[in-house]
């Protein structure tokens, strides 16, 4: 129990390593290239951010625990929306842009809904993983051709400007990315490995350890950063931005994940955990209209929602 708990943790602390290693590595090489800035912070930025649940769930659903591989993604979706965004405006209010109101959560919404549908039949294809990627492709083409005029770039690619980009030494760059891949295909091993051994050795299913462990570890890096923005008062971007991580999720992660393999999806995780993050995303969109701010009571609330979710999916 303790070794497997302690692989559980050094998977985790691998992956989220490891997708920062591919994220600066990637960038460097994609600007090296002469690729603007503003198209590295919307492609492989938030592929980059995205690695670790992505390599999970492909791990996953390649081993045949395709709960973990769902699981993880929609926990991941409910975490972003209750967990995170509950502690960063409690942290701080949080100010809404009226784009993350007109665009961010109808196309969250609007594909959480396709999700839901598509599941119905208790798997996704790898036809429907095809249409996701495509629908993802579609929604990259818009983000850019929309963000051309805005400063967009500079907040997407920020975590990796702490030293200038692309580095002096290409060498550096290919060595980070295959860094960060390496490093991401054992974490994801040690990961999803220890969350299956972990399940079997607490008598619970593979879901309730996917869509409570797994899911909060791989949302991790996003929790650290929002309370990170949130103690520095940088917190704008959040709502925006966990919205979108929640259609790469969707998108990219069962879309991708589904043309490797087909997923199956436990007929619990339909019923129960996609109708808690439908019923989440509805009620994000309150909370945003109201002064255009997530104040700390509705902060509190989500995180009451989360917590209660939490309990009716352990007990």
């Amino acid at each position: 129990m303790v070794f497997t708990t302690l692989l559980l943790l050094a998977g985790l602390v691998l992956l989220i390593v490891s997708g920062d290693f591919l994220v600066r590595g990637a960038s460097s090489l994609a600007l090296r290239f002469k690729i603007s800035t503003l198209v590295v912070g919307l492609t492989v930025v938030a592929f980059g951010t995205s690695a670790p649940e992505l390599f999970v769930s492909i791990r996953a659903a390649l081993e045949g625990t395709p709960d973990i591989s769902m699981g993880n993604v929609v926990g991941s979706n409910i975490c972003n929306l209750a967990l995170v965004l509950g502690v960063a405006a409690l942290i701080t209010p949080i100010i809404v842009h009226k784009d993350s109101i007109k665009i961010d959560w109808p196309v969250t919404m609007g594909a959480s809904l396709l999700l839901y549908a598509i599941v119905q039949d208790s798997y996704i294809s790898q036809l429907e993983g095809g249409f996701f990627v495509a629908l993802l492709v579609i929604y990259i083409v818009f983000l850019i051709r929309k963000s051309r005029k805005e400063n967009i770039s500079k907040h997407a690619l920020e975590d990796v400007m702490d030293e200038e980009l692309p580095s002096q030494a290409p060498w550096k760059d290919v060595l980070y990315l295959l860094a960060g891949v390496t490093g991401l295909y054992f974490g994801s091993e040690w990961f999803v490995g220890s969350a299956r051994e972990l399940a079997s050795y607490l008598g619970v299913t593979e879901r309730v350890i996917s869509i409570t462990v797994v899911a909060v570890g791989t949302s991790l890096p996003e929790l650290v950063t929002s309370a990170i923005a949130a103690f520095k008062k940088e917190s704008d971007l959040a709502v925006g931005n966990l919205l979108g991580s929640n259609i790469f999720n969707i998108f990219s992660i069962l879309g991708i994940t589904s043309i490797i393999k087909e997923v199956y999806v436990n007929s619990d995780i339909v019923n129960v955990d996609m109708v808690w993050m439908l019923a989440i995303t509805l009620l994000v969109l309150p909370m945003m209209f109201i002064k255009r701010t997530i104040s700390r009571v509705e902060g509190g609330v989500l995180l009451s929602v989360y917590c209660v979710y939490t309990y009716f999916v352990i007990s």
